[in-house]
């Protein structure tokens, strides 16, 4: 009987095994013409079985002699070994019918060999046998095996895993097992692929009985995947992953192994109810991680290849299987890095320095900068505060700018330290990128690895002795209207030297809007109401002034004035302007107006430039 559990569980159907089978064995096999029962004049049924004797071979024709009244021919390449046909050899031939013509005998040897051997089969054989053949060729959908008969093998039971060419059994004798005899189409189909997983599976069950955690098992690389192989331990299949290959880094597992390659593995975990075990390769050796402290403490300066680059650093091998870390921010005490690849590049050999270990998560923090001399240790002694010095204006921001000292050294000028005076909204006021100027270092942070420059100090501040002296409480000056405010008007007095004219202090009447009294440009003399040395400002009045100018012409006297520019010290302010970086420090200053004591009740608010 045909087992049909036997054929479903391989997942082809009934009907195109018999349509493979008729593709695969031809015409002259099958139910139609083996079996036909046709009397030929010489009284034999065609189909027959007849011994008959090797008479000579002429050409590629077998002369046979079978007893009837003429001879009959069979051809040459029917034989197994056309070299070995003799004369007089007795062999078993088809009577397949008599040639009107040459009134010769048509006969088969190889039909007459398929017929023995079907019987063969059926008397032996039987479904679920296993059967031993040569594979002959390949056809559509699988191959043809010969175990006496031809029998078909699908290219699914050919192997556990579908071979990429099967045509490489071509030439092989393989062992199959018999799933279905088909005795009326003649037909056999086998499957060395049952007869594989039913060895294994016996295999297996040996396998899990014995293998144990922490064994050395021998095994062949059956299948390699990116995150790992699998390695066939005898029956069951183990996962050899990625990471388990080596302590060092593996870009892929092909690097290390190839398809059925002998490897041996330590057993690393079983699961024996869902049939799985981890292997792994590096567990045969130490991990280096167990005495990296000792061999390469923090501290220590060794050499290492650069074998990654990462955006945000460099991987740096220093031993089989140990790799550190060099962040970006670790590479150069003085150049400003935009990626690692402008510093190394892979397969560069680096000194570095250990500068943390962390044996948990394995991981090793390295700097190549503190391989060299830290330029900032000696900064604060080659440029106390105070010294003045000669840079290049490398960048701007809106806070200050940037000034190169020595090559990778770079101060900040902030624009609190551009002007005594004048109010700085941006560097570019009076600088530019590539200009060369003397500043003052103010401070040094060699933690913070920072130079703040100054370049209003060059120069005294004015509001400590000048300005003070110059323009003095009571005095009638003349100055340009600046700027205009709901709560005041800015005078020019001289180049970058304003003064507060509040809106209380423009007229004897109230006042709404500045403007209705003065435009910008206009030319006003005005009275010195408070010189305010801390603050820094000068608080003005017209009304004040107007006052006195009335006084004095009904006492016939000129009244004081005095115009803008400060003595010995004329255009000062202009030329600093020309001169301009920024400063790490950042200043934050409130400005106030402070009223004093029987000049003005009304407190002036807050103005830029004061």
């Amino acid at each position: 009987m045909v087992d049909y559990n036997l054929i479903n569980s391989l997942g082809v159907s009934e009907d195109d095994l018999k349509k493979q089978l008729a593709e695969a064995l031809g015409d002259g096999f099958n139910q139609e013409t083996i079996g036909e029962v046709i009397k030929t004049k010489t009284g034999h049924q065609v189909g027959a079985i007849l011994i008959g004797r090797i008479v000579d071979v002429v050409g590629n024709d077998v002369v046979v002699e079978v007893g009837l009244k003429s001879e009959g021919t069979v051809p040459l390449n029917e034989f197994d070994d056309p070299a070995a046909v003799i004369s007089g050899q007795e062999i078993e031939v088809c009577l397949e019918g008599v040639e009107s013509e040459s009134g010769l005998v048509e006969l088969s040897k190889r039909k007459a060999d398929r017929i023995r051997g079907w019987e063969r089969i059926l008397k032996n054989n039987k479904e679920g046998d296993i059967v031993s053949g040569m594979v002959t060729r390949k056809i559509k959908g699988g191959l043809l095996v010969d175990i006496g008969v031809p029998a078909f093998l699908p290219a699914s039971q050919v192997d556990i895993r579908r071979p990429g060419d099967i045509g490489e059994f071509i030439g092989q004798s393989v062992e199959a097992k018999i799933l279905k005899i088909d005795n009326e189409r003649r037909n056999i189909v086998v499957s060395r692929r049952k007869l594989i997983e039913e060895k294994r599976s016996e295999a297996k069950a040996k396998v899990l009985v014995e293998i144990q955690e922490g064994q050395m098992r021998k095994g062949v690389v059956k299948n390699i995947a990116d995150f790992g192989a699998f390695v066939d331990l005898g029956g069951i299949d183990g996962l050899l992953h990625i990471t388990d290959m080596s302590w060092g880094r593996i870009g892929h597992p092909s690097e290390l192994l190839k398809i059925d390659q002998d490897v041996e593995c330590v057993v690393l975990t079983v699961d024996r109810a869902k049939e799985k075990i981890a292997l792994g390769l590096k567990q045969k050796t130490a991990s280096p991680w167990e005495q990296v402290e000792q061999k390469f403490p923090i501290g220590s300066k060794i050499k290492g290849t650069v074998v990654n680059i990462m955006t945000y650093g460099a991987f740096v091998k220093l031993d089989e299987g140990l790799e550190g870390l060099v962040h970006i921010s670790e590479m150069s005490w003085t150049r400003r890095i935009n990626h690692p690849s402008e510093i190394v590049k892979p397969a560069d050999v680096v000194e570095v320095v250990v500068l943390e270990i962390d044996k948990d998560k394995q991981e090793i923090s390295l700097g190549m900068k503190q391989a060299e001399v830290n330029p900032w240790t000696v900064v604060k002694e080659k440029y106390p505060p105070g010294t003045v010095i000669t840079g290049t204006v490398r960048n701007m921001t809106n806070f200050g700018a940037f000034v190169e000292i020595e090559e990778g050294i770079d101060g900040l000028l902030h624009v609190s330290d551009l002007s005594w005076t004048r109010k700085i909204g941006h560097p570019s006021e009076l600088l530019k990128k590539g200009q060369q100027l003397q500043c003052v270092v103010l401070s040094v942070d060699e933690e913070k690895m920072r130079v703040a420059l100054g370049l209003k100090q060059l120069v005294e501040d004015p509001w400590l002795q000048q300005i003070p002296e110059h323009y003095m409480p009571g005095q009638i000056v003349q100055g340009k209207v600046t700027k205009i405010t709901n709560f005041g008007v800015f005078v020019e007095l001289e180049d970058e030297l304003e003064g507060l004219l509040h809106v209380s202090e423009l007229s004897d009447q109230k006042v709404e809007n500045p403007k209705d009294v003065v435009k910008v440009a206009d030319v006003l003399e005005v009275k010195i109401l408070r010189v305010d040395t801390e603050d820094r400002k000068i608080g003005l009045s017209l009304k004040r002034a107007q006052w006195a100018a009335e006084e004095g012409a009904g006492a016939g006297e000129q009244p004081v004035k005095r115009r803008g520019g400060l003595e010995g010290n004329d255009g000062l302010l202009g030329e600093l302007g020309d001169n301009i970086i920024q400063t790490i420090r950042s200043r934050d200053e409130t400005e106030k107006t402070k009223p004093k004591d029987g000049e003005q009740d009304q407190q002036e608010p807050k103005a830029d430039g004061q």
